[in-house]
């Protein structure tokens, strides 16, 4: 029989757990040394950001999110501070660390009803509304949905009509003459050196996102903007009046005379569940003085709005009745309520 012995520490054995060989530290690295830059396209999880400032870009590189970042999202605009390998050179790969303060965010919903918004860009400063006169039909519905998202999230618009070779666009240029949107009229091609020269002013200094419902000529007036885009140009459908999506995914140009465009895929439909209706007023400074009798919570749009007497003193000068009709047709707009006959194929 063998004698039992005493056991000592060699006799015990740990398993190391996976994973445990060093403890997990909650500070994180403050990354005071990454360089600045600007995200001007995403795609599937990866982004490419050019380093420098919209006003001084430098090198082009590809990124992805750092770990830190978590769900925090990364759009088109952003500035960022990124790390790592920022030669720019084939195959390799930066990490995005930090998303900086957004100036602006235009934003949209899938429906009005939707609480769920979607940032589309970052860091614009003016918003284009590309429409188109005829094939396919505007859609004045369409127009102030944008203008209100336009308005709300702080960018100026400027509306941009294509194909007035086929309509005159005097029509709807009245319709929103008392807005007093700056706007830019286009032929079909949208290739005419004077109209382009006239566009290119308008963007000059500025970063600019181009919105539009398909087939308005979106992608034609980019190729013209930046002769080696190579943006994709569909055609409108002869039987239901629809465009081809061409534009996949956001995209941001530089101008070669200053600025930057972003083109962004067409839309069919604008949801504006994230805007407070209470905000739309600050589009009409000539207005807002008039609110100050207005009933708590009123929506200005209702009997008891002090805007129709203050309007009819003329505090808002002889346009101030054309003034609140627009406001209240964009106020009906971002309710959801008609304003009047549907289009063909109007969506919201």
């Amino acid at each position: 029989m063998s004698k039992r012995r005493d056991l000592d520490e060699d006799d015990v054995r740990i398993r190391p757990g996976r994973g445990k060989s060093r403890p997990r530290s909650k500070e994180r690295p403050s990354h005071d040394d990454a360089d600045a830059g600007f995200v001007v396209a995403v795609d599937r999880g990866r982004f490419t950001v050019v380093l420098g400032t919209p006003d001084e870009p430098g090198v082009e590189v590809y990124s992805v999110k750092a770990r830190e970042l978590g769900r925090k999202g990364v759009v088109v605009g952003d500035r960022v501070a990124i790390v790592g390998d920022l030669s720019g050179k084939p195959d390799t790969l930066a990490r995005v660390v930090r998303v900086e303060t957004r100036a602006t965010a235009l934003r949209r919903s899938a429906d009005d009803d939707d609480p769920i918004e979607r940032v589309l860009v970052a860091n614009a400063d003016q918003l284009v509304l590309v429409t188109a006169l005829a094939d396919p039909e505007p859609r004045p519905r369409m127009i102030d949905r944008v203008l209100v998202a336009a308005y709300d999230s702080g960018l100026s618009p400027l509306l941009v009509l294509t194909k007035s070779d086929l309509r005159s666009p005097d029509e709807l240029l009245e319709s929103y003459g008392a807005l007093d949107v700056p706007f830019v009229v286009t032929r079909q091609d949208g290739v005419d050196p004077i109209e382009v020269a006239e566009l290119q002013e308008r963007l000059r200094g500025h970063v600019s996102v181009l919105i539009g419902h398909s087939g308005v000529g979106k992608s034609t007036l980019v190729n013209a903007l930046v002769p080696d885009a190579d943006r994709s140009v569909g055609r409108v459908n002869d039987v239901t009046g629809r465009g081809r999506h061409t534009s996949t995914s956001a995209i941001a140009l530089q101008l070669p005379h200053g600025g930057w465009v972003v083109d962004t895929p067409g839309v069919r439909s604008f949801g504006l569940a994230h805007v407070d209706p209470q905000r739309v007023i600050l589009a009409f400074p000539d207005l807002q003085a008039g609110t100050d009798d207005c009933p708590r919570a009123c929506t200005h749009d209702e009997p008891e709005c002090a805007l129709d007497a203050w309007v009819a003193e003329g505090h808002a000068g002889s346009g101030g009745p054309a003034r609140l009709e627009s406001l209240r047709r964009l106020l009906r707009s971002r309710a959801g309520g008609d304003d009047g006959p549907p289009l063909p194929d109007e969506g919201r």
